[in-house]
């Protein structure tokens, strides 16, 4: 009897194990998420490149509708969303550093977002959406990531600055 509860314990395990996560969270149809880390820094402060980062993903962004900014509250985060604020005339939201799809999709179904991030959270949000290929980790990587009025999400990576 034992034996049979051990297995049986254990063959729920498996295909527990088997059958993952799957996607954590999802981009709402009609929903555009713009995704970059940070510019350039030299410990929580942008360096001159990362100002001018900054300042180009403004102009990136200038003719996007962008509904909403998110940052974490590292300065070198908010300051590079801020030159998009100020031309968007929008205030930056910061949210804390973990969780973040949970965090900043949930309300803004049909909207256009901007996240800020760094490698510590934007390679785990492009995870928990489930999105293919690498996410945009590198300085000047920029993803537009659209889920269109059927709920088909594409993506599609730019680069901004020099």
């Amino acid at each position: 009897m034992d034996r049979r509860i051990f297995l049986a314990g254990a063959g729920a395990l498996v295909l527990a194990g088997c059958a993952g996560p799957g996607p954590q969270a999802r981009l709402a149809p009609g929903t555009t998420l713009y995704v970059v880390r940070h510019g350039e820094k030299d410990g929580d402060a942008l360096t001159k490149a990362g100002v001018a980062r900054a300042e180009a993903l403004a102009l990136a962004l200038a003719e996007a509708p962008i509904d909403r900014i998110y940052s974490t509250s590292y300065a070198r985060n908010r300051a590079t969303a801020a030159p998009v604020a100020a031309v968007q005339d929008l205030e930056i939201e910061t949210v804390p550093d973990s969780r973040i799809a949970a965090r900043i999709l949930p309300g803004n179904e049909a909207r256009a977002l901007l996240w800020v991030g760094n490698k510590g959270n934007i390679a785990p949000l492009w995870e928990a959406l489930s999105l293919p290929g690498p996410a945009p980790l590198n300085y000047g990587d920029l993803a537009v990531v659209r889920a269109d009025a059927s709920g088909v999400v594409t993506v599609e990576m730019r680069r901004f600055g020099k």
